[in-house]
């Protein structure tokens, strides 16, 4: 009919295709994070629709499959899709997960939660809080973002979490047993962090804090990097860093805050 737009046009996928890369089990601590955070086990628990979007999950589904996995021990009924702007990558569903070609526009689907790691990574900075809005735009009402980062073992991890008003929190978790300073994961902060790493920015303080805060607690270091980090947690709070009390054990060493406590200077970008 004349007039009407062209379906690949409709169904264009928002994005550019990034490098794809993958592994089994890289993005366990986010998936550990996901399962124990109280705000995302409720948002996913009350859902009408428990649908979840792996958003630019690389050459290869397993960690998708993964987060399929974990979050039903959540929500047994829990959906999950991923999502992939190369069509090549798209392979066919199994396991209760299916696969589509998206991008930010997330395919016209409304997701409780949206996992996007090491996608944005690739993009420039200045891209970052468009590729936000049209991400939080496609979210159900109490939907969530998380936008992170991780090495290519999985050993260095950070991610934001975001909801429709914009972004919650920042955290930084690690292996306890291969990173020798909580400064060191600077090189795996989000996009919207990594150049930010600066003298006079809040994310810079953060870290330097944590490194002094770790060096203050090295006599707990025969005790294992755990209790060590622990007791470092404690100082960076009595200095009034308002880090997250978890109230179980952690399995890594997880650094949480407001978003409020590192938000970069002149944020939004441009």
């Amino acid at each position: 009919m004349a007039g009407r737009p062209k379906p690949d046009r409709l169904s264009r996928p928002v994005g550019t295709i990034t490098r794809g890369t993958t592994g089994v089990n890289r993005l366990r601590r986010s998936d550990r994070w996901l399962m124990n955070d109280d705000l995302v086990r409720t948002r996913l628990r009350d859902a009408p629709d428990p649908l979840v979007v792996d958003l630019g999950y690389g050459a290869s589904p397993w960690t998708t499959f993964e987060l399929a996995a974990r979050l039903r021990t959540v929500r047994p009924d829990v959906r999950v899709t991923g999502l992939e702007i190369d069509p090549q990558r798209v392979v066919p569903g199994r396991d209760g997960v299916t696969f589509a070609r998206g991008g930010f526009e997330l395919a016209g689907l409304r997701p409780v939660l949206v996992r996007a790691f090491n996608v944005l990574r690739q993009y420039p900075e200045s891209s970052v809080a468009e590729a936000w809005a049209t991400i939080r735009s496609g979210l159900a009402p109490d939907g969530l973002l998380v936008d992170g980062t991780c090495d290519e073992l999985g050993r260095r991890c950070a991610w934001v979490l975001l909801d429709r008003t914009g972004p919650l929190s920042l955290t930084l978790a690690w292996d306890p047993f291969t990173v020798e300073r909580p400064s060191d994961i600077a090189e795996r902060l989000p996009k919207v962090l990594i150049h930010r790493n600066i003298a006079g920015e809040p994310i810079h303080a953060l870290l330097a804090a944590a490194d002094g805060a770790w060096a203050r607690a090295a006599p707990l270091a025969p005790f294992g990097p755990r209790v060590r980090w622990r007791a470092a947690a404690e100082y960076l709070r009595g200095q009034g860093y308002p880090l997250r009390v978890y109230r179980r054990r952690m399995r890594d060493c997880v650094l949480s805050v407001p978003w409020t406590s590192v938000a970069p200077n002149a944020w939004p970008a441009p």
